[in-house]
């Protein structure tokens, strides 16, 4: 499984990376969002991991883009924002 990881905190995608490897997952990263959309609309990945507050594009408006694009590839947000409106903001992306 090819997994894309669109974080721009580099070591906290290291991490993410490192622990998908250690299970044998195929790990991608890219540190902004304008280039992780470009990259998720490949279709080569399985899964996208992404952080809401990245440079260029944010994380909202990637994964609405995607899904307008018409990708059903499945995404996990990650935030350090944790209020009731930014996980209702997330779903209602997609």
């Amino acid at each position: 499984m090819k997994i894309l990881v669109i974080e721009d905190e580099k070591k906290v995608a290291g991490f993410i990376k490192r622990g998908l490897e250690e299970d044998d997952y195929q790990v991608s990263i890219v540190h902004n969002g304008e280039e992780g959309l470009k990259q998720a609309l490949t279709g080569e990945f399985s899964l996208a991991i992404l952080d809401v507050m990245i440079p260029k594009k944010d994380g909202l408006t990637v994964i609405k883009e995607l899904r307008d694009a018409g990708s059903t590839m499945p995404v996990m947000m990650l935030t350090a924002r944790g209020t009731t409106e930014d996980i209702v903001s997330g779903l209602e992306a997609g």
